[in-house]
C-alpha cells in the first residue's frame, strides 16, 4: 500500500457532496420538468445511472491499482468501457434528441458530468477517510465499547 494521503477537508467532502447533489438534482430536475415521453426519461435516467456507477467503479480500480492491490485487466477494461458506453450514449441520446433545445441538451450534459464528477469526489473522500481511520490507533477504552 502506498504511503497514507492526508485527510480530506471539510471543505472538499463539502464541495464533493455539493457537486454531486447538484448533477444529480439538477439532472433529474430537468427529467421530472421535461415535455418528453415517459420511455425517453427512462433511457436518459438509466444513462446517468450507468454512468454513476461505472465512474465510481474505474475511480476504486485505478486507486486499487495505484494501492498495489490486484485488479484484472478484463475488469479495469470493464470499468473504461461502461464509462465511454456511458458518455456515448448520452450524447448519442441528445445529438438525436429533436424536441430538446441546443440549452437543454447543454444543461443535461453539464449536469451529467457535473454528477459523475461528485460520484468520483466522494468515493474518494469516503476511501481515505475510511483508509485513515483503519490505520490510525484506536484506545483501547474504545476497543472494549465496540
Amino acid at each position: 500500500m502506498s504511503s497514507l494521503s492526508p485527510k480530506p477537508t471539510g471543505a472538499f467532502i463539502g464541495a464533493s457532496w455539493t457537486a454531486l447533489l447538484a448533477g444529480m438534482g439538477a439532472y433529474g430536475v430537468g427529467l421530472w420538468n421535461a415535455n418528453m415521453a415517459l420511455n425517453e426519461k427512462g433511457y436518459y435516467f438509466t444513462v446517468i445511472l450507468l454512468g454513476l456507477f461505472a465512474a465510481v467503479s474505474l475511480q476504486k480500480t485505478v486507486r486499487d491499482r495505484l494501492e498495489g492491490i490486484r485488479v484484472t485487466n478484463l475488469y479495469f477494461g470493464l470499468c473504461w468501457m461502461a464509462v465511454i458506453a456511458a458518455l456515448l450514449l448520452l450524447a448519442v441520446g441528445l445529438w438525436n434528441a429533436t424536441g430538446l433545445t441546443l440549452s437543454e441538451k447543454g444543461f443535461y450534459a453539464m449536469a451529467f458530468l457535473l454528477g459523475l464528477f461528485g460520484a468520483i469526489t466522494v468515493q474518494k473522500n469516503v476511501r481515505d477517510v475510511a483508509l485513515l481511520e483503519d490505520a490510525s490507533p484506536t484506545p483501547t477504552s474504545e476497543r472494549s465499547l465496540s
